[in-house]
C-alpha cells in the first residue's frame, strides 16, 4: 500500500528571495517529489517480493498481490466484499523505540471495518491458546458463535473469562457459553472474576500465558464500554500479544 506523499509547499517568497529563485526551488521541490514517488514504488514491489517468497515457504498457493495508492483505511475498505479477516501490524518502523505506540491508522480501522481484525506485534508466533471475555448479551453470545462458525480458532485452548457486572443470570449463561463451546470441541478453562475489566484481563493472561485475545461488541455493558472506547486502545497498547477484533 502506498499512502499518497504530501507534497512540499514552497509557498510565496517571491517578496524575500524573488521569482527566480522561487522558480528554482519550485523545480528542485519537483524532482524531489518524483524521485520519492519512484523509491516508494520500488520498495513496495520489493516488500510484495518478499511477502510471494514467504507465502510460497508457508506453500500457500492461492494468493494475490495487489499494489495500491492512497489513503490505507479506504483501500482496506475497498476489499471488504472480498475479504474475512484484516491481518495488519499493530505498529511499524515509526515505533520501533516506543513498542506500545499503535500505528496510526489502527483506532481507525477498528472503527471503520465491518470484517474481523487481526493485529500482531512485530513478534508473532504461532498461537496455542486464546482468551475470549464474555458478558452474557446477546453481542456476546453472536461473537462466541462467530469463534465456533469462524474455524480460524478451532485446535487452541479456549480461555473464556467474565467479569462480574450486573447483568441478570450472567453465571447461568456463562456455563451454557462454556457448554456451548465444549460441545463444538474446544478445550475451555472458566473463569468467573471481579474487578476491573482491564486490570482482571491483563492479569488473567499474564498468568495463564494466553497466546490470543479475542475481542468483540458487547452491548452496552461496562465490557462494551471496554471494547469500543478509550480502553480498547489502552489494551491494545498494554498487549503484547496478537488481538481478534470481531465485528
Amino acid at each position: 500500500m502506498l499512502e499518497k506523499i504530501q507534497q512540499t509547499n514552497v509557498g510565496n517568497y517571491t517578496g524575500t528571495i524573488g521569482l527566480g529563485a522561487q522558480s528554482a526551488l519550485l523545480e528542485e521541490m519537483t524532482k524531489l517529489d518524483e524521485h520519492r514517488s519512484k523509491v516508494s514504488l520500488k520498495l513496495a514491489d520489493e516488500l510484495l517480493d518478499s511477502v510471494a517468497v514467504q507465502a510460497k515457504i508457508a506453500h500457500i498457493q492461492n494468493y494475490e498481490l495487489i499494489k495500491r495508492h492512497g489513503d490505507v483505511i479506504d483501500a482496506i475498505i475497498d476489499f471488504k466484499d472480498d475479504t474475512r479477516l484484516i491481518v495488519i501490524g499493530r505498529n511499524g518502523v515509526d515505533h520501533r523505540v516506543n513498542l506500545n505506540a499503535l500505528g496510526s491508522h489502527i483506532e481507525t480501522l477498528v472503527r471503520s471495518a465491518s470484517q474481523p481484525i487481526l493485529l500482531i506485534s512485530r513478534k508473532f508466533k504461532q498461537p496455542k491458546s486464546f482468551m475470549i471475555a464474555y458478558d452474557g448479551r446477546e453481542t456476546a453470545d453472536k461473537a462466541l458463535q462467530q469463534v465456533i462458525d469462524g474455524g480460524l480458532l478451532h485446535g487452541l485452548h479456549c480461555h473464556l473469562v467474565s467479569i462480574n457486572n450486573n447483568e441478570k443470570n450472567l453465571e447461568e449463561k456463562f456455563l451454557n457459553a462454556q457448554f456451548k463451546l465444549s460441545s463444538m470441541g474446544f478445550e475451555v478453562s472458566a473463569s468467573f472474576l471481579e474487578g476491573n475489566v482491564f486490570d482482571s484481563l491483563m492479569q488473567y493472561k499474564e498468568q495463564n500465558n494466553i497466546d490470543l485475545i479475542v475481542m468483540g461488541a458487547f452491548g452496552h455493558s461496562k465490557l462494551r464500554q471496554f471494547f469500543v472506547g478509550s480502553n480498547t486502545i489502552k489494551m491494545l497498547e498494554n498487549n503484547d500479544v496478537p488481538v481478534i477484533i470481531l465485528k
